[in-house]
């Protein structure tokens, strides 16, 4: 079976995949919005956001920049003096995934960050969702950039999850068949978006008491005690969650690296009702100009607002 949602009419009323009622669930028009990274260097993150991936200014203050294309906030700048990086098997970003409409656009990123600094590029694969090419950042950030395959082709196994794997992708004949002069030429000003966020955490059914029971998402598939992928509307994933490097790891400390991440929700849908299942969970939260923020167990920052509100991606 597969589901699509429309994001331009997607509401509360959807098909719910797993079967909850959909008054439980984030409301499938639900995007990701803007991933903060907080560095002891501005200057230097930023010129490998712009120089290797054709990301461009939205918004400045200070050292502080949010970088994006077509207008869109994709990852903010902040700075963190006086932190240090986290440990390998600390809790925090495993990646953040920068999703392209056309598979030329990507080649032609692709092509970007590779010419810019080759020994950054990580692999690339196959998800039978979606082709994906990774990447470190100067501070050790993980990128995904990649392209969904259209929703038809996605496979929904017996037992509800979809099915996703990790197939090896040759990235020089995906650069062959997709790359064009024109997608190079226009690097700057294509569109993308936050496709999704990947997290590494300490222990995965705790991350789905979470994610799912408390914020809302739905489970879209696991493996074993490692992994969680989650998602509102039927998407493959929003967020996932991992133990491959932080088996048993506590709440993270303040230290560079992420900052928050924002998820966006339709206007009037879904925010009050996530607000409320949070505190019936004892979760502690706070109103603030960007919106509802939580922290989750490993104390990662998410920060929910309303599109177009005041403070969301929107107006930023």
């Amino acid at each position: 079976m597969s589901f699509t949602v429309d994001p331009a009419t997607a509401s509360l009323n959807h098909q719910s995949i797993s079967g909850r009622p959909v008054d439980e669930l984030l409301p499938a028009g639900l995007t990701m919005g803007m991933v903060t990274l907080k560095t002891d260097d501005v200057p230097r993150l930023r010129s490998y956001y712009e120089q290797a991936l054709g990301l461009v200014p939205v918004a400045e203050d200070g050292p502080s920049v949010i970088l994006g294309r077509a207008g869109v906030p994709l990852v903010g700048i902040e700075e963190g003096r006086g932190l240090k990086l986290p440990g390998e098997g600390e809790a925090g970003l495993y990646h953040v995934a920068i999703l392209f409409e056309q598979a030329a656009d990507l080649a032609a990123t692709v092509y970007s960050a590779v010419r810019h600094d080759p020994t950054r590029f990580v692999g690339s694969s196959d998800h039978y969702v979606s082709e994906a090419f990774y990447f470190q950042d100067p501070d050790n950030n993980g990128i995904e950039l990649y392209i969904d395959r259209p929703r038809s082709a996605w496979t929904w196994l017996p037992n509800g999850q979809v099915d996703m794997a990790t197939v090896y992708l040759p990235w020089d004949r995906f650069l062959n068949t997709h790359l064009t002069e024109d997608a190079v030429a226009n690097l700057r000003t294509t569109p993308a978006s936050v496709g999704h966020v990947h997290l590494q955490v300490g222990d995965v059914h705790q991350a789905e008491d979470f994610y799912v029971n408390e914020l809302g998402f739905e489970k879209t598939t696991a493996l074993g005690t490692m992994a969680l992928f989650v998602s509102a509307g039927g998407y493959h994933h929003h967020m996932a969650m991992n133990t491959w490097n932080s088996t048993g790891v506590g709440p993270r400390r303040n230290t560079l690296g992420l900052g928050s991440v924002q998820l966006t929700l339709p206007q009037g849908e879904g925010l009050e009702a996530a607000e409320d299942r949070l505190k019936t969970a004892g979760r502690a939260t706070q109103r603030t100009d960007r919106g509802l923020e939580v922290r989750d167990p490993w104390n990662t920052l998410l920060v929910l607002s309303e599109a177009g509100s005041e403070g969301g991606p929107a107006s930023e």
